[in-house]
């Protein structure tokens, strides 16, 4: 049986660039099996995980940083403040600033946020945002013109950003992400499985990575048969299955 090749280990390169992975995942306030999504992240091995419905309420600073710790990870920005989305990092990360933004609120919606900051690795300077747009179309796709503009007012010419999107890639956001001037992750590297969205009946891809133009994208999909990722563990973590990338990021 064929098995998926693993991707390249983080490290930082002689000429200043560095190699990163990085995850993205819908934990769904950590409703579910909290060890069982704890395994997953940490054989991932991320320097950056991008958070969507993170703990929101009762003592969800305390929750974060548990499954943070719990993954060999510490929390770097969002949760409650960002209304969802994190930013959880490993101490291979120097963090240069981060901020939390909540997005205009529409009557009778959820409220959306971006966690953000700004890193580095080595000699790499890297923006990150973590989103989780809205279920409504307009509303989503007005929330992919903001993280568009949020992402071009950070002041790093390399970027990150990913999350729940809650739409597929022939999606009208979707697109539009794709469209103006980032990369689709998945489309780039195709790597592990495509499909994020059941555990139980994967179908749908909702959740995606996108890059800013000079990040090499070295592979990018579900970790579906990685050293210590379980199909077990997948469908009793949460439920959608994360996105994990290996990028490489230019010196500044």
């Amino acid at each position: 049986m064929a098995t998926t090749p693993l991707l390249p280990d983080s490290r930082t390169e002689p000429d200043g660039s560095a190699v990163i992975r990085v995850l993205s995942y819908n934990i769904r306030s950590m409703y579910d099996d909290t060890a069982a999504l704890a395994r997953v992240i940490t054989a991932c091995a991320p320097d950056l995980v991008l958070v969507q419905e993170a703990p929101r309420f009762f003592r969800w600073r305390k929750k974060l940083a548990r499954l943070a710790s719990a993954s060999g990870l510490v929390t770097l920005s969002g949760g409650a403040t960002a209304a969802g989305p994190a930013i959880l990092c490993s101490l291979r990360t120097t963090v240069e600033r981060t901020e939390d933004v909540l997005l205009p609120l529409t009557p009778g919606l959820h409220r959306r946020g971006f966690a953000t900051a700004v890193v580095r690795f080595g000699g790499a300077r890297l923006g990150v945002l973590s989103c989780h747009l809205s279920l409504q179309k307009d509303e989503r796709y007005a929330q992919g013109g903001m993280l568009l503009d949020r992402l071009a007012g950070m002041g790093v010419e390399h970027a990150v950003a990913g999350g729940d999107l809650n739409e597929r890639p022939a999606g009208r956001t979707f697109r539009r992400l794709a469209g103006e001037g980032l990369t689709d992750c998945r489309a780039a590297a195709p790597w592990g499985g495509e499909y994020t969205s059941t555990p139980a009946d994967p179908h749908q891809r909702i959740d995606a990575l996108f890059t800013t133009k000079g990040v090499e994208v070295l592979g990018c999909g579900v970790p579906h048969g990685q050293p210590g990722v379980t199909g077990t563990d997948l469908r009793a973590a949460t439920d959608h299955l994360p996105v994990l990338a290996a990028l490489r990021i230019p010196a500044a």
